[in-house]
């Protein structure tokens, strides 16, 4: 199957995603892992985009947009993909489809990640990451520490990082509806869009979108 995954910050997309494309057998294409190979590899695309990051601007769509298509090119994505982070506004769409009809591919579907804002809000603001390993995340309601302030697993100090505050995610969640919703009315003009509520443990959030895409348990 080929998918983009789409749904404002906090709506869990690297998790849905991670959980779909081994489901479906899939690779999963993040712009986030896109950016940290081509950086990390030093590959044209990515010293371009690298010296736009060092400047302290946004990398332009151009590069992005070369950044998924050589990556669709490898041989896993032959049979099929998940793409998560891209597009993320209408000129990276547009280009995925000229892309996509150059080499006779079609998208299954386009799968709508809904979260109410105030929840967005909630998830984000309330998470809690560990300043000896990032990799360990609590939040204040939903995976509350044994002790405040202090890392169950490793004993490191909690923090909120600067973007998990209130008004820098309300700020996310602008540059999302202008930018990046549009997305969903483009798609939902070819019947691509299917939504999906993203309320919910992980699990029933992954079983709803195999359902919808048909590949549910019978």
């Amino acid at each position: 199957m080929r998918i983009v995954l789409v749904g404002p910050p906090g709506a869990g997309k690297g998790t849905q995603a991670a959980y779909l494309a081994q489901n479906l057998e899939i690779p999963h294409i993040s712009t986030g892992d896109l950016f940290r190979a081509n950086i990390s590899q030093g590959t044209p695309l990515g010293v371009q985009a690298k010296s736009y990051m060092d400047a302290g601007n946004l990398v332009p769509d151009e590069v992005t947009i070369g950044m998924a298509e050589d990556r669709l090119e490898q041989p896993d994505a032959t049979g099929g993909f998940l793409l998560d982070g891209f597009p993320r506004n209408l000129k990276q769409a547009e280009a995925l489809d000229v892309y996509l009809k150059a080499k006779g591919i079609v998208l299954d579907a386009v799968l709508d990640l809904e979260v109410p804002e105030d929840e967005v809000v909630k998830r984000i603001a309330g998470r809690r990451i560990c300043r000896s390993n990032s990799a360990h995340v609590f939040h204040v309601e939903y995976k509350k520490p044994a002790a405040e302030g202090v890392c169950d697993t490793c004993g490191g100090e909690l923090y909120q990082r600067d973007d998990d505050h209130e008004d820098t995610v309300r700020k996310r969640l602008e540059v999302y509806h202008s930018e990046t919703e549009p997305i969903i009315d483009y798609y939902k003009a070819q019947d691509l869009v299917v939504t999906i509520p993203a309320l919910g443990k992980v699990e029933e959030v992954t079983q709803r979108a195999m359902n919808a895409l048909g590949r549910g348990e019978s």
